[in-house]
C-alpha cells in the first residue's frame, strides 16, 4: 500500500530544517489505524479528532467485544449515534464508514482476533494506538495483570508481524510510578520481573493471589498503578526495536474544547465524587487543600497522542522508547481546594435537577472530623431517606449509593493527600516540532487552559452528558436552588438554635450571662424607641 509507510524522504525530521514539514494530517493520510480500547471514554475521543482533524485516514481498526448481548457492529453503531460525533455526522457522514469493527477480546489469546482480521492488520496498518486497560482502582490482581500486562504482551507480538508499522503510541499513567514524588519522564526499574507477575497469577489460585496483592503492590495503592508500571517496563524488552512512544496522563476529566466541551461518559475519578455533590449526596472528604490537583482535560491528552505517533514515526531509527508525562501540574497547577471551590460555586449557578440538599463540600484532613461528618450528613440522611422509600413501596437505594460514593472516595484519597512532581520536557520539546498551524489543530499545551472557564463546562458538562438533562431545565433548577438555599440556612439556624438551648439548659452561668445580653438588648431597644 503506497500510503501506509511514508518514505524516508518525506517523514518529519526532528532537528531538520532542510527537510520538507510535513503536517500532522498530511502523515495520517492514507493510513490504516489499529486502536485497542476504542470503546472506552479516552479511546471515543482519539477515534472522533483522528476522523475530524485527518480526514485523509484510510482506516481505523478498533478491537471490540460483544457486550450485553450486543455483537460488535451493534456495539460501534450505539458509540457513533453519541452526542460526541454529532460534528462528523453533520460535516462528514462518510467518514464514519472508515470505522471498522474487529470482533477481539484484550483477554484472549491472541487478542481473540479472527486468522482473517489478523491477517489484515497486519498488511495494512501502519499507527497502533493502545489504549485498552482495566482503570478500576479495586480490580483484582488477576483481572490487572491479564488485561494490562498479558494483553500488552500479546498487542506486541501482533505488531512484530505489523508489514509496515510506523509508531505504537501506548497510554499508561502517570501514577505508575507514583511510589517517587519526583517523576521523571524515563521507565523506572520496577520491583519484579514482569514475566514472573503474568507467571504467578496464571498458576496461582486467586483466593491465594489476593493474600499476596498488598505484598506485591509495595508503596503503591492499588493494582491499577503497579500493573501499569510492570505493563510500562515490559515494553522495553517486548517492543525489541519496535517504535514506541509511551503517553502518561494524570487525572483525565472532560474535554475542554473538542468536540464537544464538557463532553464526559464516565463517573470515574473525582467525577463521580463532584457529581454527587451537586446533587447533595456527598459533602465532606479527606483531602489536603492546598496540594496540586494535577487534572487533564481529555482532548488535550488525545491530541498529544496523535502528535506522539507522527514524532515518533519520523525516529523510527532511535531505538529509545520516548515517555511523555501528559500533566498540567508543573505548567497550569491548580489545587484541590480551588478545584472543588470552583466546581460547587458553578453547582449552585447552573445546578442539575433532583437535587436532594444544597451543594456545600468540606475538605478535611483529620480522619475522626472526617469520619463524623460523614456519619451525620452521609450515613443517617441515607437510612432516613431508606425508610420512608420503604414505607411509601419503593425500593431502598440512599445507603447503597452512600456504600459505592464511600468506596470511591476512599479510592481517591490516595492521591487526594499526596503531591508529586510530573517532569514534562518531553512534551515541552515536542511542542517545538509542530508548526503554528499544527499547534492549533492538536492542540495539547496546558498552559493555555482557562481553569474558571474550564470547570463551568466541566460542571455544565456532566449535567448534561452524565445527568442527561437538557440545558432549557436550568432556570428552573436555578429556582429550585434558591429554595433549597434558604431551607439549607434555615436548618442551620435551627440546628444552632437548639445547640444553644441544650447549652443553656446544662450550665447555670451560661444561662446568667445569656439573660444579661438579653436585658442589654432590650435596654438599647427602649431607648431607640424613645428617639
Amino acid at each position: 500500500m503506497m500510503a501506509s509507510i511514508l518514505s524516508a524522504e518525506s517523514r518529519p525530521r526532528e532537528g531538520s530544517t532542510d527537510n520538507k514539514y510535513i503536517s500532522v494530517a498530511e502523515f495520517y493520510n492514507g493510513r490504516s489505524i489499529f486502536i485497542t480500547g476504542g470503546t472506552g471514554f479516552m479511546g471515543k475521543v482519539l477515534i472522533e479528532k483522528l476522523l475530524r482533524s485527518c480526514p485523509g485516514i484510510k482506516n481505523i481498526f478498533i478491537l471490540i467485544r460483544p457486550k450485553r448481548g450486543q455483537d460488535v457492529s451493534e456495539r460501534l453503531l450505539e458509540m457513533i449515534s453519541s452526542p460526541l460525533f454529532e460534528r462528523i455526522r453533520q460535516e462528514n457522514p462518510a467518514n464514519l464508514k472508515k470505522i471498522v469493527p474487529i470482533n477481539g477480546d484484550i483477554t484472549l489469546n491472541e487478542l481473540g482476533i479472527s486468522e482473517i482480521d489478523q491477517s489484515t492488520i497486519c498488511q495494512e496498518v501502519s499507527i497502533v494506538f493502545h489504549s485498552a486497560a482495566t482503570v478500576k482502582f479495586d480490580e483484582k490482581i488477576k483481572e490487572s495483570v491479564t488485561i494490562n500486562m498479558i494483553g500488552t504482551k500479546q498487542l506486541m507480538e501482533l505488531c512484530h508481524r505489523m508489514l509496515c508499522l510506523d509508531a505504537l503510541v501506548h497510554v499508561s499513567t502517570a501514577y505508575c510510578n507514583c511510589d517517587k514524588k519526583d517523576v521523571c519522564e524515563i521507565i523506572y526499574p520496577p520491583p519484579y520481573n514482569p514475566e514472573d507477575i503474568i507467571q504467578l497469577v496464571r498458576w496461582f489460585p486467586e483466593d491465594i493471589l489476593e493474600k499476596l496483592t498488598f505484598s506485591l503492590i509495595g508503596n503503591r495503592p492499588n493494582n491499577y498503578t503497579f500493573t501499569k508500571a510492570m505493563a510500562e517496563h515490559m515494553l522495553l524488552k517486548e517492543a525489541r526495536g519496535l517504535p514506541v512512544s509511551i503517553v502518561r496522563p494524570s487525572i483525565v476529566l472532560s474535554s475542554f474544547k473538542e468536540p464537544i466541551s464538557g463532553w464526559v461518559d464516565n463517573f470515574n475519578g473525582p467525577t463521580g465524587i463532584v457529581s454527587a455533590v451537586s446533587k447533595g449526596l456527598f459533602r465532606t472528604i479527606l483531602c489536603e487543600e492546598s496540594y496540586v490537583a494535577d487534572l487533564i482535560p481529555v482532548d488535550l491528552v488525545i491530541n498529544l497522542m496523535i502528535v506522539a505517533a507522527w514524532h515518533t514515526a519520523s525516529r523510527r531509527n532511535v531505538s529509545n522508547i520516548t515517555v511523555y508525562n501528559c500533566t498540567s501540574g508543573n505548567d497550569n497547577p491548580i489545587t484541590w481546594g480551588k478545584f472543588v471551590h470552583m466546581c460547587i460555586k458553578n453547582m449552585r449557578e447552573h445546578p442539575v435537577e433532583g437535587v436532594l440538599w444544597y451543594p456545600t463540600g468540606n475538605l478535611r484532613t483529620n480522619f475522626a472530623l472526617n469520619f463524623i461528618h460523614g456519619l451525620l450528613t452521609h450515613f443517617i440522611p441515607a437510612v432516613f431517606l431508606d425508610i420512608i422509600s420503604i414505607v411509601m413501596g419503593r425500593k431502598p437505594i440512599m445507603k447503597i449509593v452512600q456504600s459505592k460514593l464511600g468506596k470511591a472516595a476512599t479510592c481517591l484519597q490516595y492521591f487526594t493527600n499526596a503531591q508529586w512532581r510530573f517532569r514534562n520536557d518531553n512534551v515541552r520539546n515536542l511542542l517545538t516540532f509542530l508548526s503554528t498551524e499544527d499547534k492549533h489543530i492538536f492542540q495539547f499545551d496546558v498552559a493555555t487552559i482557562d481553569w474558571t472557564d474550564y470547570i463551568q463546562r466541566y460542571v455544565l458538562g456532566f449535567r448534561e452528558f452524565l445527568f442527561k438533562q437538557s440545558p432549557s431545565t436550568l432556570e428552573k433548577c436555578r429556582n429550585n436552588m434558591y429554595k433549597m438555599y434558604l431551607l439549607h440556612q434555615f436548618t442551620k439556624l435551627v440546628l444552632i438554635g437548639c445547640i444553644w438551648r441544650f447549652l443553656l439548659k446544662k450550665s447555670y452561668r451560661l444561662r446568667s450571662v445569656w439573660q444579661k445580653i438579653l436585658n442589654s438588648l432590650v435596654g438599647i431597644m427602649k431607648i431607640i424607641a424613645f428617639f
